[in-house]
C-alpha cells in the first residue's frame, strides 16, 4: 500500500518496503526541499495533522521532524510550527527536477572527448549478464582450479606483508614480472627481461597507455579490417585517424597498409590468430611488417591474446621475437587463459619506452592490485599456470571438435563454419545476401550471443557472417545452443 501526501503528491510512503516509514518521509521531505518544491519559510503540517494524512503514528512524523530540525533542513517557531529552513546546510545541491518539469535553458555537455567516448562501441556482444552460448572471448570457467586459486589466496591474506598492502611498483609486482619474463621466453619466444614488463588491467588498458606513449593526436594508426573493436574504439576514441587494412589468408596485407596510409605512425596486429577471422599472418608479411617500422620510425602494437591456444603443433613465437629494431609492443592478457575479472595482463615494451609506460600506468591508476598479483606470482612459479593451460587447450580442441560437428548436422545451408587450428571461437559465413546484424537479432532472441562480423568491419569491406565462442561451454550446452541458432537462422533467412 502507498500513501501520498496531498500537498506533495510526490511524496510516497510504501508501507510494504522495508525501509522505515520515518526514514521514507525523512527522505521524501529532503528531497522536496532540495528539489525547490518546499520553498524556505514554508510551513509544513503539524506532525498530528501529518500523521492522520499519512495514517502513520505521530511518533513517525516527530522522529523525521526531528532528524530535519537537527540537519538543519526545518527549523521550529515556539507556538507557530515548523518550517523550511531559510538558509539550506547544503546550498550547492541540486537535485534533477521531476518527469516533465520544464528542461534548463542551457543544456550541459561532455567535452568533445567525452562525447566521442559516449558514442564509441566497445564490444559487438549483446551478453553482460551470465554467459551464455556463444558469446567470444570467454575461457571454461568449469575446468579452473579454484581450489589451488583460493589456496594461494589465503596464504597471502593470512599474514600479508607490509609490502602488499600501500602503494606497490607501478610496473607490477616484481615476482609476477619475473615469473612472466621467463614464461615469455620459452612459451612465446619473446625477448624480454622483468624490467621491460609492466602490469596492466588487462590488454585494453595496454592498448590505452600504448596510445598515449607513442602517438599524438591525428596520428594515422593501420588496423585490421575486420579487426578487434577494442582496440578500434581505444585509438579513435583518443583522436587517431584509422586506416583500415584488408586481411586475408596471410593476415594484414602490408603492401596495402603502405599504399593506404604510407605516413602512419602505429600498426596494430594480432598476427598469432588474427581477430575476428582467425588467419595467422605468414613470416614474410611479418618480416615485411617489422621492415616497414624499421624504416618508417613506426611502431608495431601486437595483441597475442589467446596464442597459447594452437591445436596443430606447438604456439607460433610472437612477432615481437623476430623485431631487431626495437619497435614493437607486446601486449598480453590473462582473462583467456584463467578469468576476465581478474583483469590483469601485461606490456613488454623496448627498454627506452620503459619510463615512459610506467610513468603511464602510474598516472592511468597507479597500479595493478598487489595481492592479486602476488597469487598469480605463486601461480605461475608453481606451475599451476602451466597445467591448466595444456588441460585447456585439450579441451578446446574438444569442444571445437563438438561445436563443428553440431554445425554440420543442424545448420546446413544456413552457416558455414570449418574448424580453425587455434583459437577459443569459429567464424560461420551467413549465404550471400544474407543480413548478419538480422541474424544476430534472431539468435539473441533465442538466448543465443552471436555477434554479427559486420559489426568488426571499419572500412568498405563486405563481410556477412556471425562470431562464435565455444570454449566456454559444454558439448551438451554447444549442441543446445546450436540448435537454437539454427531455428533463429531459419526465421531470419527463411521467413
Amino acid at each position: 500500500m502507498t500513501r501520498h501526501l496531498a500537498t506533495l503528491p510526490n511524496l510516497r510512503l510504501d508501507f510494504s518496503s522495508a525501509t522505515a516509514l520515518h526514514r521514507q518521509l525523512y527522505e521524501g521531505v529532503r528531497q522536496a526541499i532540495l528539489a525547490g518544491q518546499l520553498g524556505a519559510r514554508a510551513r509544513l503540517p503539524s506532525s498530528r495533522a501529518l500523521a492522520g494524512e499519512l495514517g502513520v503514528s505521530r511518533n513517525t512524523v516527530l522522529e523525521a521532524y526531528s532528524q530535519l530540525l537537527a540537519e538543519g533542513y526545518l527549523e521550529g517557531q515556539a507556538g507557530s510550527g515548523t518550517y523550511v529552513a531559510h538558509t539550506l546546510p547544503e546550498p550547492a545541491i541540486q537535485l534533477p527536477a521531476p518527469a516533465g518539469a520544464a528542461p534548463e535553458s542551457r543544456q550541459r555537455h561532455a567535452s568533445q572527448r567525452g562525447q566521442l567516448l559516449a558514442a564509441t562501441p566497445v564490444s559487438n556482444s549483446r551478453d553482460s549478464g551470465r554467459p551464455r552460448a556463444f558469446r567470444p572471448g570467454l575461457p571454461a570457467f568449469d575446468t579452473f582450479p579454484f581450489g589451488i586459486w583460493a589456496r594461494l589466496m589465503a596464504r597471502h591474506w593470512r599474514q600479508p606483508p607490509h609490502e602488499l598492502l600501500s602503494y606497490g611498483d607501478p610496473a607490477g609486482y616484481l615476482p609476477l614480472r619475473t615469473a612472466l619474463a621467463e614464461y615469455l621466453i620459452s612459451s612465446r619466444g619473446v625477448r624480454c627481461t622483468p624490467e621491460q614488463i609492466v602490469i596492466v588491467a588487462g590488454s585494453q588498458q595496454g592498448i590505452d597507455l600504448a596510445t598515449r606513449v607513442l602517438l599524438d593526436v591525428g596520428d594515422q594508426v593501420w588496423m585490421e579490417d575486420p579487426g578487434y573493436m577494442g582496440a578500434r574504439g581505444s585509438l579513435a576514441s583518443a583522436g587517431m585517424r584509422l586506416i583500415p587494412v584488408p586481411v586475408d589468408h596471410e593476415g594484414l596485407n602490408v603492401a596495402a597498409a603502405i599504399a593506404r596510409g604510407p605516413g602512419a605512425r602505429l600498426a596494430y596486429i594480432t598476427p598469432s590468430h588474427q581477430y575476428p577471422l582467425g588467419v595467422t599472418m605468414s613470416l614474410g608479411r611479418r618480416l615485411a611488417l617489422l621492415d616497414w617500422a624499421r624504416r618508417a620510425g613506426a611502431w608495431v602494437l601486437e595483441d597475442d591474446y589467446d596464442s597459447e591456444y594452437r591445436y596443430g603443433g606447438r604456439p607460433l613465437p610472437a612477432l615481437q621475437g623476430l623485431d631487431t629494431a626495437g619497435r614493437t609492443v607486446y601486449l598480453g592478457t590473462l582473462s583467456k587463459t584463467l578469468f576476465p575479472s581478474l583483469r590483469l595482463g601485461y606490456v613488454v615494451v623496448p627498454p627506452d619506452l620503459v619510463a615512459a609506460f610506467r610513468a603511464a600506468k602510474a598516472l592511468a591508476d597507479r597500479h595493478a592490485p598487489s595481492v592479486e598479483q602476488a597469487v598469480l606470482a605463486d601461480f605461475i612459479a608453481e606451475g599451476h599456470f602451466a597445467r591448466h593451460v595444456r588441460r585447456t587447450r585439450v579441451l578446446y580442441a574438444e569442444r571445437q571438435a563438438a561445436f563443428v560437428e553440431a554445425a554440420a548436422r543442424e545448420l546446413v545451408g544456413l552457416l558455414e563454419i570449418a574448424p580453425s587450428e587455434a583459437g577459443m571461437h569459429l567464424v560461420g559465413y551467413l549465404p550471400a545476401g544474407a543480413d548478419d546484424q538480422a541474424a544476430s537479432r534472431a539468435a539473441a532472441q533465442l538466448g543465443v550471443d552471436a555477434p554479427a562480423l559486420s559489426g568488426y568491419v571499419l572500412g568498405d569491406e563486405r563481410l556477412s557472417g556471425l562470431v562464435l565462442g565455444y570454449a566456454a561451454f559444454s558439448p551438451a550446452e554447444i549442441r543446445q545452443g546450436v540448435q537454437r541458432l539454427a531455428r533463429a537462422l531459419e526465421a531470419a533467412l527463411r521467413p
